[in-house]
Order: C-alpha cells, then structure tokens, then sequence
C-alpha cells in the first residue's frame, strides 16, 4: 500500500517521502480502515509517541496522522462494536502508524460509525479538534450556561470547534487571534473578537472571564490567568499553566480518545450545528505539500485518499 513515511526525526517534514509498505495487520481488538481522508497536526513531527511505541522502542520509519475517515475492512480477533463495510471515523493509536496512507489498524474503541451523510473530509478534521475541544470546555473546563469563555486561537481547529460547542450551551464566547482571523470568528458566533497583537487592553478591559482554553502557552498563557475569576478555571493544551486563578484550577491535558465524544461530534455534524474548518485538500500523492508551513492557512488541511464522499 502507498504510505507517507517519516524516516528522520532531525530532518522534520524534509525527511518525508511517500513510499510502498505492507498491508498492516489487525491486532486483537483492531480494524483494518480503508483510509478515504486523513488529518494531520503539523506538530505531530515534534511528538515522542510518533517515533516510539508504548515501550518507548524506535519505530521509525513511522507512518504520521492522527486522524481518519473511512470505511471498515477487516476485524481483528475479539473486535466488537463495528461491522465490515461501516463508514467510521476517529483517531489511531498514538504510538502506531498513523493514517497518511491506504489502509491502517486501529483499536475499535477509538473508531465511531459515521452517518452516509457526512463527507469523509469533514470528518477528518474533527476527531482531535473535536474532542480536545469537547473535553477541554466539559471535561476538565466544567463550562456552563451564562459564562463568559475566551478562546485563543478562535480560528484554528481546536479553537473554532470550541466556540461553537461553547456557544450550543449557552456560553458567552471571547475569541482571539491574528487580526486576519476576526471575521471567521465573529462569524462562527463569538460576541468578540481580540486581535493578540494589538488589542491586549481591550482584553483587559472586558472583566473577568469564568474560563480560559488556551492553545499557545508561553508569554499568552502566562498572562491569561490574572484574567480568570476567582474560582474559575485555566485549560492549556499546549503547556501546564504556570499559576492556577486564585481558589480555581489550572488544568493540562492530552486528549484522550473517547467513542462516546466521537458519537457526540457525529451527531452535531450530521444535523450541521457544528461546521469544522476545512483547510486545503491534497491527493496522497501530493500530500507533502501539506505540510510546508508555507502552504499552511485557515483550517485544517486534510489528505484525500480515496475520491468521493
């Protein structure tokens, strides 16, 4: 099967190629997906668990994405729960290849049915969008109606799928990002917008916030707290937060596959209450490009392995 292959962890998206590698094998409690669209966070080069399994042995070359839309092929021994033929979506182990080819294994648990009705390359932006989101605001965020939440990273594939999950709720949405980006946030449904890098005061200015998602870290993240209330909540998913609001939480996390947040992300994007940021499509064979930071732009950029819905 054809396969993008990462062969260096020093060479990053240089050490890319697209090569041949072998039908993978279903394990006990695997599937085999025919891969029809696949995700990718350019990040992921940067992730230990792309180069090592779960007894930290390097398993290069490794076969990066993260994110699948599909259909069923084959069950492993003892799989439940999904059937040969079924359209699924959701994401592949972390420490096993990934979806950037023809076919991959995965744990069945970390797969959800998809609906005829929704398009393999929407469905490929979600999984880890989705669920960082989902998990972030209720999970760990605890996010209820009539709070005020601010978003970083409004426009990106966390962020967008967050306001609108937030806004579902009830929740007042504060959105920041690139002054580029204000339109699609305003436009997603967020009350405001903060352009990062020239409207700080502003942020300032508008009180105190009952959450914080943040997707950034660093200087962006050290700021936020002193603008969550006291008792709220402070969620990175880039770095711990280096103080928690006083009598509050300060929370890091790393999503965690969850079929039952998988249904719950179907279900909006079957009845269109959420609408993920598709970026630019590539063909597998064109799928390099995609990941050149020139080539990167608003949405996710999702990799079409098999033509049509």
């Amino acid at each position: 099967m054809r396969a993008i292959i990462a062969r260096d962890r020093a060479a990053g998206i240089e050490g890319l190629a697209l090569a041949e590698l072998s039908y993978p094998h279903a394990a006990e409690n695997d599937v085999i997906v025919r891969v029809h669209a696949a995700g990718f966070t350019p990040g992921e080069l940067d992730w230990p668990a792309t180069w090592t399994d779960r007894a930290g042995n390097d398993r290069t070359p490794t076969v990066p994405g993260h994110e699948v839309s599909g259909v069923v092929v084959e069950l492993g021994y003892g799989t439940t729960g999904l059937a040969v033929g079924e359209r699924v979506f959701g994401i592949t182990d972390w420490c096993r290849n990934g979806s950037l080819a023809e076919f991959v294994a995965v744990e069945a648990r970390n797969l959800a049915v998809l609906s005829p009705g929704v398009d393999h390359t929407v469905a490929a932006a979600v999984p880890i969008s989705g669920l960082t989101a989902l998990q972030a605001l209720f999970i760990h965020g605890h996010l209820e109606t009539g709070q005020t939440v601010l978003i970083h990273g409004a426009a990106g594939g966390v962020g967008s799928v967050a306001v609108q999950l937030a806004l579902e709720v009830g929740a007042r949405v504060i959105g920041t990002g690139r002054a580029a980006h204000r339109e699609t946030v305003l436009g997603l449904g967020a009350e405001i917008f903060v352009d990062l890098a020239s409207e700080w005061d502003k942020l300032v200015s508008l009180g105190e916030v009952d959450l914080v998602l943040d997707v950034f870290g660093g200087e962006i993240l050290r700021r936020s707290t002193p603008l969550v209330r006291s008792g709220g909540v402070i969620v990175s998913i880039a770095e711990a937060p280096p103080a928690a609001p006083d009598g509050g939480r300060a929370v890091f996390f790393v999503v965690e596959p969850d079929r039952v947040g998988l249904v719950a992300l179907e279900a909006r994007l079957r009845d269109g209450r959420l609408r993920p940021l598709v970026g630019h499509t590539y063909p597998l064979d064109q799928a390099l490009a995609a990941f050149a930071p020139s080539r990167r732009g608003r949405g996710k950029p999702i990799i079409r392995v098999v033509d049509g819905g």
